[in-house]
């Protein structure tokens, strides 16, 4: 049914992202300069689908979630036109005020730190996506567990809400991906696990598959990649998805359903190119399930996933710098890719 339905609909996170570029992230006490600021739209739910409609302004995107009734909330809303985005089940309260995020990112070192006022995000549930049988689209990508209170408690004698929504998104015909934060290794567990079974794609990162699998995945030189593909396998066998994706910066490792497992770097992105890494993993990840969505291979969706999160390093925002599928393939194609994973 879902392969005859065309579309992306984005479930959760909106908020107002306060982007600034410092020179270098300071301790405690200390002191640096903000060498650029911009405000965009921000959350798993706006970033993917801005980076959908940036990567093919002809495909269909509709959106859930809340935002307030202040210039915050109007701010969004006006986001979401810009970029062609339906938005009839993006909600407005006057309860609280939008959701916002202080993202910071070092120019030193290419890290981003964020800090976020959670406003309108506690007062998301699972009955803002009672809309979703009437919706269209195939792909739902819902996000994020630990940032709404109430998604993230037992809903009836469900574990949480983002299962309740995973549910009926998949009675509804959609496919279904959900989005998580980098959160305890504890806390990711208690609220991702119990959605692996309602999910038919899932792309994280290294920390987050991690938290999943109980494996150490990070260690002090980095990313430790034999974790990281001992930890895919591990998830996949917890849910009947077609593959389970951690992405990290220097590739990507990927388990499908029928036991196959791929190892993708990434891309070769000159040092002087690179702004910021806020937004990467929402640019991978639709980069990544548009590919999906058209029919290409899981190796040829991880390379678009790359290349997508390649273009949006160029920017201060999360969406700014992503471009089409074609042109993000062109840096693909210019930059080349890392040595063999």
């Amino acid at each position: 049914m879902s392969e005859r339905r065309n579309g992306f609909v984005t479930g959760g996170t909106w908020c107002v992202d306060r982007n600034k570029l410092l020179e270098f992230w300071p301790s405690e006490d200390g002191i640096a300069r903000i060498l650029a600021v911009e405000q965009r739209g921000g959350g798993s739910g706006c970033n993917f689908a801005v980076d959908i409609r940036k990567l093919d302004p002809t495909m269909a995107v509709a959106t859930i979630g809340l935002v307030g009734d202040d210039e915050d909330g109007r701010f969004l809303i006006a986001e979401a036109d810009a970029h062609g985005i339906a938005r009839e089940h993006l909600a407005v309260t006057a309860e609280a005020p939008t959701q916002y995020t202080e993202a910071y990112g070092s120019l030193k070192t290419g890290r981003r730190t964020h800090l976020y006022f959670q406003g309108t995000a506690a007062l998301l549930t699972p009955e803002h996506f009672t809309g979703l049988e009437r919706m269209e689209g195939r792909i739902l990508h819902l996000g994020l567990p630990g940032v709404h209170p109430a998604m993230d408690m037992p809903w009836g004698e469900t574990a949480n809400g983002w299962v309740v929504v995973l549910r009926q998104a998949q009675a509804a015909g959609f496919r279904t991906s959900l989005e998580l934060v980098s959160l305890g290794p504890e806390r990711i567990a208690m609220l991702g696990q119990p959605c692996l079974p309602y999910l038919d794609y899932l792309i994280v990162n290294d920390i987050e598959i991690g938290g999943l699998s109980g494996e150490a995945t990070i260690r002090h030189a980095g990313t430790n990649l034999n974790a990281v593909e001992r930890a895919v396998r591990t998830v996949a066998a917890l849910g009947p998805m077609e593959f389970v994706v951690a992405h990290f910066p220097t590739g990507a490792i990927a388990a499908t359903r029928d036991g196959m497992l791929i190892r993708q770097p990434s891309l070769n992105v000159p040092a002087k190119e690179i702004i910021a890494a806020n937004g990467a993993g929402d640019a991978f990840a639709a980069g990544t399930l548009y590919a999906v969505h058209q029919g290409w291979s899981v190796s040829d969706a991880l390379v678009l996933g790359h290349a997508a999160a390649a273009a949006s390093l160029r920017g201060l925002s999360t969406t700014g710098a992503v471009g089409t599928w074609q042109e993000c393939l062109a840096l693909a194609r210019r930059w080349g890719t890392r040595e063999s994973l």
